[in-house]
């Protein structure tokens, strides 16, 4: 209690983050509020990649991040990279190439092949392990993973997946095998969804590359607060038309 009379001296809240959770393989167990993490957003390690858990992890705004060698690593950085569908650029010459139709894009019809892609080996390594492999495709088979193909001829030229929460979908990983045919994926993929009521589209990190087609960063707070409101619904994959119009 302050003395009468005397002025009251508060000292400014400071953020103490607190050290990553131990998960363990097999037990059902919470994630930690990834607003208590540091800045790199390191929320947990350890644990399994078992549906449940993804889908847990996702629902907080958690995804696996890691190299192979160690155990899962659980991250919820800040700040957070979104793409606003309002502020998604497509330049001249992509929209040329959008209207010329010279590409073809398809949903949910090769998910194995899409993540496959985005797997293979490249000269600095890959994060998405065999053990991912398996997880996502499985999140696939239980109607929760996503993915978008490009295709030029009949073939396989792009394309990304990512894991649908309610209203949001957070993108995992893209390829491309021709110029233009990621981008071309990503625009269809951002514009479908959001012509269907997303709220929420999340690229996780801001790259050179997201950053010139509109993305942005915002805080973790911000992102967090998005993202649970964005679970108030369910968007109809079932029923979601592509939109193939620029």
């Amino acid at each position: 209690m302050a003395e009468r009379g005397a002025s009251r001296c508060y000292a400014p809240r400071v953020h103490r983050p607190k050290p990553p959770k131990l998960l363990h393989p097999g037990r059902r167990e919470a994630f930690p509020d990834p607003r208590q993490a540091d800045d790199e957003g390191l929320v947990a390690v350890g644990g399994d990649l078992a549906p449940w858990r993804l889908m847990a992890a996702y629902g907080r705004g958690i995804f696996p991040w890691y190299n192979g060698g160690v155990p899962p690593l659980w991250w919820s950085p800040d700040p957070r990279t979104v793409l606003e569908p309002r502020d998604l650029h497509i330049s001249r010459s992509l929209r040329r190439v959008l209207r010329r139709k010279v590409f073809q894009v398809t949903r949910d019809r090769a998910f194995s092949e899409v993540i496959g892609a985005c797997a293979a080996e490249r000269s600095e390594g890959t994060w998405i392990l065999p053990e991912m492999l398996e997880a996502y495709e499985e999140l696939f088979a239980l109607g929760h993973a996503h993915s978008f193909e490009v295709w030029a001829s009949g073939e396989l030229v792009g394309g990304l997946y990512g894991v649908a929460v309610g209203k949001a979908f957070a993108a995992e990983s893209m390829f491309h095998r021709v110029t233009n045919a990621s981008k071309v994926g990503l625009a269809v993929c951002v514009t479908s969804l959001a012509n269907a009521g997303l709220e929420l589209f999340d690229v996780q990190f801001l790259t050179d590359h997201l950053a010139s087609l509109g993305a942005r960063e915002i805080s973790r707070e911000q992102y967090l607060d998005r993202l649970q409101n964005a679970q108030s619904g369910d968007l109809d994959w079932a029923t979601l038309p592509l939109r193939d119009e620029f």
